[in-house]
């Protein structure tokens, strides 16, 4: 049996995979094990996908027969119910959202009272009840829980954020692209109120168009009005927010990888970073690692996976970490990655230091990196493949020490990575599409 949960929670088509029934039980196990001291109390968001009122209703519903309150934070950024979970002492968090999928998919996924994505083993137990079918005597009368309205869910996320940014960024010009996602409630006003001149686009939304070609996932468009706008910076999300992407004023893109840079360097010369490290994945360029190094900051890697990324965090003490993706945890204050409180980190540098972006970036070169997303039928094949693991030691081989191959299959899609780095772009180029050609032939 595969398992349920992926990287990022459970996740697929709406009403489909991912079913009213699934919520249920997924909300009824969140009730149950999550609200462990007398009566729980469970945060609830979700992004702005049309599926989510539907959702929202079946799990809400299985998290009141599992004996605990429903605190409905309505649409806000992931990040957002991480915080919320803390701030209100709640029992537990689950956001409703499939990040920066398309719309017709879903997805749900679960918050420990701490504000930290649930453990491999915890989740695990809650797999094995949802899928078995297990239960339990259901509370009667007065055990059951209720739906409670929380009307300042949005105003106390912003008021946060905005926290952690000390004095003004009065003069900086921003155009935030929201991917007609959960930050368009929020990532507009957090800036206007540390005084960012703010233009928005694609903060609106119908249920259908999250993520569909504007956010993090497609930059173009926020890449022409940043280059012809005189912006100082352009901000990309995804569609619950707890990733952004940057693009300086030249309207070239910024990565999480060159985020991090960015803010470690920072971070170091102020003396803020502990143990003088921060955590990255096996997805993290190698002019990332390069450049750490030359600054005397220790890479520790983890798998894919910002949840892999904030246990190493946790383990080890650091207060920076994330992936390329844009996935960027400021341990400090949040326990998840937020795109808002990366682009408020972000924007502080640039103000305190007076540089752009584009020379603020120079502090890393990446090496050329090649991705391509291979669409299988069967990603468990990928460890069982003579074929493609005689082709990925051969790419090894030819790229040597100058370069990098990694083979993953996706968390929480049905497809394969094919990922290589080099300092000469062809030849990186050329094993991404030998080893891409091999994945079809043997997965697809």
């Amino acid at each position: 049996m595969s398992r349920l949960f992926g990287t990022d929670g459970v996740r697929g088509i709406a009403n489909a995979d991912l079913t009213p029934e699934l919520a249920f039980r997924l909300g009824e196990a969140a009730g149950h094990f999550l609200g462990d001291r007398g009566r729980g109390r469970i945060v609830v968001g979700r992004d702005t996908r049309l599926s989510g009122d539907m959702l929202e209703s079946a799990l809400v519903a299985g998290i009141c027969s599992g004996g605990a309150d429903a605190l409905i934070a309505g649409i806000v950024p992931t990040p957002a119910v991480s915080f919320l979970t803390r701030d209100l002492g709640a029992d537990g968090g689950v956001v409703i959202s499939a990040s920066h999928n398309a719309a017709e998919y879903n997805g749900i996924k679960l918050f420990s009272r701490d504000g930290f994505k649930l453990p491999d083993e915890l989740e695990d137990e809650i797999a094995e009840f949802v899928e078995a079918e297990r239960s339990w005597r259901r509370p009667t009368h007065g055990d059951i829980g209720s739906r409670v309205e929380l009307g300042d869910a949005v105003e106390r996320y912003i008021a946060h954020a905005v926290s952690t940014v000390e004095g003004s960024l009065e003069g900086l010009r921003v155009a935030v692209d929201c991917g007609h996602g959960a930050a368009s409630l929020t990532t507009v006003e957090a800036l206007r109120r540390v005084g960012v001149d703010v233009t928005p686009l694609n903060c609106d939304w119908n249920g259908s168009d999250i993520n569909l070609d504007c956010g993090s996932t497609h930059l173009g468009a926020l890449q022409d009005l940043v280059r012809g706008g005189g912006y100082d910076l352009g901000i990309a999300h995804d569609g619950d927010a707890d990733r952004v992407l940057a693009i300086d004023e030249t309207g070239e893109p910024a990565d999480g990888d060159v985020i991090m840079a960015v803010c470690a360097a920072d971070l170091k010369h102020r003396s803020r970073l502990p143990r003088d490290t921060v955590v990255g994945t096996v997805m993290a360029n190698l002019g990332f690692e390069v450049a750490m190094r030359e600054m005397g900051i220790t890479v520790v890697k983890t798998k894919v996976g910002d949840r892999y990324v904030l246990d190493e965090m946790r383990a080890m003490g650091a207060m920076l970490g994330g992936e390329q993706s844009g996935h960027i945890i400021f341990l400090e204050h949040n326990t998840t990655g937020d795109g808002l409180i990366t682009a408020l980190q972000l924007l502080a540098v640039m103000r305190t230091s007076g540089r752009t972006l584009s020379d603020l970036r120079t502090v890393m070169t990446h090496y050329p990196q090649f991705l391509e997303n291979v669409p299988v039928r069967d990603r468990s094949r990928l460890t069982t493949s003579a074929a493609l693991a005689e082709a990925i030691l051969l790419a090894e081989r030819r790229l040597g020490s100058s370069g990098r191959v990694l083979v993953r299959a996706s968390g929480t899609e049905p497809l394969v990575r094919v990922m290589a780095e080099a300092a000469d772009a062809t030849e990186a180029r050329a094993v991404v599409e030998a080893l891409s050609e091999v994945v079809r032939a043997e997965l697809a």
